[in-house]
């Protein structure tokens, strides 16, 4: 990108250079100033983005103003003055239509002021104060909390926020304004917190070398005030915005919740924990000691065993798309133990069964469709091997279990007549409880979920990213079909879809739920449907039987002893000879020779 550089001359100590982009681009200005200063942005019309960045000897490194926008910056938009140890940044773009975001690396103990109407805010790092006026932009930090005084105001509607440790409860001010305050490390007992990520330590620049009480050389001081005025907007007090659920209401857990809390999986219980720390508390408190489970298990440390002379391996093999590769046979296969070729005796296709969840959305964006979803699921029951054993649960609000694993088909058909629709999507809560609860007891075997819904949550407490660790660890193959509730109301009604090209517009999914289908699938290693056309549903079942069942025992000949708890041996390399393919091993057992 080309910019043209010019110096900007500045006074008391501050030192800004200007970097301008052409116009149509963005525009840059480097800045060098003294730690412990003051930056004031006014941004009506963008996002505030500031982070603190490591200061060496009082002064910055690579401190920075960037000024973006899709419809390109000019100088004239960007107004900036300084005075002392002042900077003063205010966005005045000629179009007042125009969008333009702001991101500024400043040094640490910096006290910045920010003021902007709909536009987010985003602070990360060692600010010394900040003050943050929105009218309904969500403010979000990632900032040290050991010595924290904040003061959270609410000038139009009841507080929306999430907090990634205990705060004041909430306190109703007349004129229907609320407010939060108080301070952490003042003896109130604190949840455990994520590490704040990346934020460097320096010297204390305003620390009297001869007053004990000042920080040590190389400590930088921790206490931050946070002043945050907003009408209606959101803040998130050290969490990330990929984390949080749908609906901030603090309300009662669901059964769904309870479920999680009482799963030990640490990471989605602490995203119910912020999400309602109150219920949160009271139902853990009801709770017996619970032993908690590792975020991800290492796997047991290889022991020594007899030297098996034939094993035999599960493997799946599949494409770039995460499909199965079908048809292969022994001299398509590659096994190697420490380098060294092993030969294969034979390869087969894997008949071990597989336990599979059936979750259905029954909420109020298909209420009116309940004989669909039936049909649906039975088509579903119907496709399945006979060996494999099929829960259902179905989700609204909240989920409940239809039927539990069975391999009775007339079981399974029967407990669909059993349940009504409506209500709000609490999809994200539904997935984590089939993941924590209905798999948990079968880690370990091969288990796989089957989701048909529109994509759509609104009643989460768990928010989508906070899922993926939990579905890599479960080992869960996951094949969500996403169908929209437009294209099920013209199927029930029998409307051809291609006859009003502006109704089949709005019988798509949204871009948002589209794209976590697809990353749902990628995660655990299924396959992503999105149906555009009703007759696709049945489709998808088969081909979601063959990959089920697209997964090979290779028998091979071995001179390893080393085995791990799964008898996967790390230094055992199986390979199909097949161009962009992988290969996975789920697990190695010894072949008893008579």
């Amino acid at each position: 990108m080309q910019r043209k550089f010019r110096q900007i001359a500045i006074t008391s100590g501050i030192a800004l250079f200007l970097c301008l982009t052409a116009l149509g681009q963005d525009v840059v200005r480097d800045l060098k100033m003294p730690a412990a200063g003051n930056v004031t942005v006014v941004n009506k019309f963008g996002r505030v983005a500031i982070e603190t960045a490591a200061a060496k000897d009082g002064i910055v490194i690579g401190g920075s103003m960037t000024a973006m926008s899709e419809k390109g910056v000019v100088d004239n938009d960007i107004k900036l003055t300084a005075s002392g140890t002042t900077v003063s940044i205010e966005v005045k773009p000629a179009d007042q239509r125009k969008r333009i975001d702001i991101r500024l690396v400043v040094p640490e103990r910096t006290t910045v002021k920010i003021e902007t109407t709909s536009g987010a805010v985003d602070l990360a790092g060692n600010f010394a104060r900040i003050d943050a006026t929105t009218d309904t932009g969500t403010i979000t930090t990632d900032i040290p909390d050991e010595d924290l005084t904040y003061n959270f105001y609410w000038t139009e509607s009841r507080p929306r926020y999430i907090a990634d440790l205990d705060i004041s409860e909430v306190k109703e001010k007349s004129g229907g304004r609320f407010e939060i305050k108080g301070r952490t490390g003042d003896g109130k007992k604190k949840a455990e917190t994520r590490p704040v990520g990346s934020v460097p330590t320096t010297d204390d620049a305003n620390a009297d070398p001869k007053d004990p009480k000042s920080k040590t050389k190389g400590q930088t001081p921790k206490g931050v005030t946070l002043n945050f005025t907003t009408a209606r907007g959101i803040i998130l007090l050290n969490v990330p915005p990929s984390e949080v659920g749908s609906d901030l209401r603090e309300r009662p857990l669901t059964n769904a919740a309870k479920a999680i809390v009482r799963s030990g999986d640490s990471l989605l219980m602490e995203a119910i924990r912020r999400a309602a720390p109150k219920y949160y508390g009271e139902y853990e408190r009801s709770l017996p000691p619970m032993k908690m489970e590792p975020r991800f298990t290492p796997k047991t440390t290889p022991v020594d065993l007899p030297t098996a002379k034939l094993k035999r391996a599960t493997v799946r093999v599949t494409d770039l798309e995460n499909r199965a590769i079908v048809g292969l046979k022994a001299e398509d296969f590659e096994v190697t133990e420490s380098g060294q070729a092993r030969g294969v005796v034979s390869v087969e296709q894997s008949t071990a069964p597989f336990n599979l969840v059936l979750l259905l959305d029954v909420s109020g964006s298909v209420e009116n469709y309940v004989n669909f979803i039936r049909k649906a699921a039975r088509s579903f029951v119907d496709t399945v091997d006979g060996k494999d054993k099929v829960s259902i649960v179905i989700f609204n609000d909240d989920v409940k279990v239809l039927s539990k694993f069975t391999t009775d088909k007339g079981k399974l058909s029967t407990s669909l007549d059993t349940f009504d629709a409506g209500g709000g999507t609490a999809y994200y809560d539904a997935l984590a409880f089939t993941i924590s609860d209905t798999l948990r007891p079968l880690k370990g075997e091969r288990t796989a979920i089957v989701i048909l819904t529109d994509g759509d949550d609104n009643r989460s407490f768990l928010a989508f990213d906070s899922l993926m660790g939990s579905i890599q660890e479960s080992g869960a193959l996951i094949y969500p079909l996403y169908v929209p509730s437009g294209l099920i109301a013209m199927a029930a009604q029998g409307v051809n879809t291609d006859i009003d090209p502006m109704r089949k517009k709005y019988m798509s999914l949204s871009a948002k739920s589209s794209g976590e289908g697809d990353k749902l699938a990628r995660v655990s290693g299924g396959v992503y449907y999105p149906i555009t056309r009703i007759e696709q549903i049945q489709k998808a079942y088969q081909d979601i039987a063959l990959q089920l069942r697209t997964a090979y025992v290779v028998t091979f000949r071995s001179e390893l002893s080393q085995t791990g708890g799964d008898g996967v041996s790390p230094k055992l390399k199986i390979k199909a000879k097949r161009p962009n393919v992988y290969t996975n091993v789920t697990s190695v057992q010894a072949v008893e020779q008579n």
